[in-house]
């Protein structure tokens, strides 16, 4: 997905653009983690020094001479085999720090897309579990990085509401309602118990269910779409696909497209169609709606899905690269030091609700986004219900609270004036908030939203250290230094929504 440095609000950018001019290449600025070595880094000489043929640390020698004559430099110097260290001027700090608002970071991308995310789509023949929470969490995060980096997004839920999963949960309902052991591998449970008690299908009920859960769980739903729905336009499809007949079946040739084996798509026997063929329907749905790139988010028993979807889009004629597979591993929940073991069917599942009643909507969501997608997560429930700052999402949350607090007891001061000198606390802080436009871009890039939680606990850090080393209510600079807090609080407002977490003004 292409995008276009939004340089318009993000003062390092604007920085790494001018030094890009007098370098003749690309720029990327670092912040070394050792303050010791400037404010900013980067390793430009280096990198063009084999094209222009001459010792990496004599251009960049050249660069710190003409660097630090911008207004934005202080000083520049060279370090190591060619590396070069900048510390940037306290009025280039105060004049980014002084960007920094409600939409600090949104992005501007060179062309929009639009795009749907799918996500959860679980069987409705339960409650939904902690698996199918982490694939809600994830995908809705990734939606929120995306619809900030300027794209039109659109949440969709796929309910499988035919097949024999559906079949099988419905006879284990049935049976109980008459009195009949369950069925063989039927599911099992308290919640199978209770449907046995009310009228109706089951199906429906575990519909409405799920809507109220994804609803509470911070999850907006803009479109919902059935299985047998799609299933009834199968037969319109199968014509435009490569398909032959082997073993009483007929086959979609998707080896051919880029798929690890072919696809079976239609018993011959009794016409009946199966899995695979709904999957294309489906794929043909989505992309007939206009969207630019369609996501689907799966678990990780779906690891095959990647290349068959993908096949079923190049078959249709699509661009197979408008269909993204997201894969997320699986959730271990963890209670007195011991990981709970899970199975719908034996009915010794985890449910959503139950996680979220034992911790909370906000430390459920921030847990299910706190690792990369492609890792699995322990959730240790006995510390995501502590209310301490051991807790990282009760730590980011007090920071976000204890800045409410200062601003009340603030009484509305003024911007002020910038001071002539920052502290070491304040230089950090100011540069942890200038990196939130780079983390929120590349969240979106990579699909990666488990950088938010990582970025705002640091600027969390960054804050209580200033804040335990710097009166702000009463000091000399409170004014500046209350414009410093009120960005933060904005800040870490914005990171946490990213991942669907609330921002509390008193805790």
């Amino acid at each position: 997905m292409t995008r276009s440095p939004d340089t318009t609000g993000n003062a390092v950018a604007r920085l790494a653009e001018r030094l890009s001019k007098l370098a003749g290449a690309p720029v990327a600025l670092e912040r070394p983690s050792d303050p010791a070595h400037g404010d900013y880094a980067t390793n430009v000489a280096l990198r063009t020094a084999p094209q222009q043929k001459r010792p990496p640390r004599d251009l960049a020698a050249d660069l710190a001479v003409r660097a630090a004559e911008l207004d934005e430099i202080d000083r520049a110097e060279v370090a190591g085999p060619g590396f070069l260290n900048l510390w940037v001027t306290t009025e280039w700090l105060a004049g980014a720090l002084a960007e920094v608002g409600p939409d600090y970071g949104a992005g501007a991308p060179e062309t929009p897309q639009k795009i749907q995310v799918e996500l959860i789509s679980a069987n409705p023949a339960g409650p939904l579990t902690v698996g199918s929470a982490r694939n809600g969490a994830y995908g809705d995060s990734v939606a929120r990085v995306l619809d900030y980096a300027g794209h039109e997004v659109e949440r969709e839920y796929y309910f499988n509401d035919s097949g024999r999963q559906v079949d099988l949960f419905r006879a284990s309902v049935e049976a109980p309602r008459r009195g009949e052991e369950l069925p063989e591998g039927g599911y099992q449970g308290d919640y199978i118990d209770e449907l046995a008690k009310v009228e109706g299908d089951p199906v429906e009920h575990m519909l409405e269910e799920i809507r109220r859960e994804v609803a509470e769980f911070r999850i907006p739903i803009d479109t919902w779409r059935h299985q047998g729905d799609i299933e009834k336009h199968v037969g319109e499809v199968l014509p435009e696909l490569d398909t032959f007949e082997a073993d009483g079946t007929l086959w979609a040739r998707t080896s051919a497209y880029g798929d690890d084996k072919d696809r079976p798509l239609v018993r011959s026997s009794d016409g009946s169609y199966l899995y695979f063929a709904a999957d294309v329907a489906y794929v043909r749905d989505k992309l007939e709606r206009g969207f630019d790139r369609a996501i689907y988010v799966l678990g990780a028993d779906h690891h095959g899905y990647v290349g068959r979807l993908k096949a079923a889009a190049a078959m249709l004629g699509y661009d197979p690269e408008r269909v993204e597979v997201l894969i997320y591993q699986l959730v271990h929940i963890v209670e007195g030091g011991q990981t709970k073991k899970i199975s719908k069917r034996r009915g010794d599942v985890v449910f959503l609700h139950e996680l979220v009643d034992k911790i909370g909507i906000d430390a459920a969501r921030w847990y299910l986004v706190s690792r990369g997608h492609d890792q699995p997560i322990d959730i240790d429930v006995d510390l995501a219900a502590e209310r301490t700052q051991k807790n990282p999402v009760y730590y980011v949350q007090y920071a976000h609270a204890r800045i409410a607090g200062i601003l009340r007891n603030a009484e509305g001061a003024g911007a002020g004036e910038t001071p002539t000198e920052l502290a070491a606390e304040e230089r950090d802080l100011i540069k942890r908030l200038l990196e939130f436009p780079l983390v929120a871009a590349e969240s979106a890039e990579r699909r990666a939203p488990h950088a938010i939680p990582i970025y705002a606990i640091r600027l969390a850090d960054d804050f209580h250290r200033f804040y335990h080393e710097h009166r702000v209510v009463g000091s000399e600079t409170e004014a500046f230094r209350l414009t410093l807090a009120r960005a933060t609080q904005s800040v870490i407002a914005g990171a946490l929504d990213l991942i669907g977490v609330e921002a509390p003004e008193r805790m």
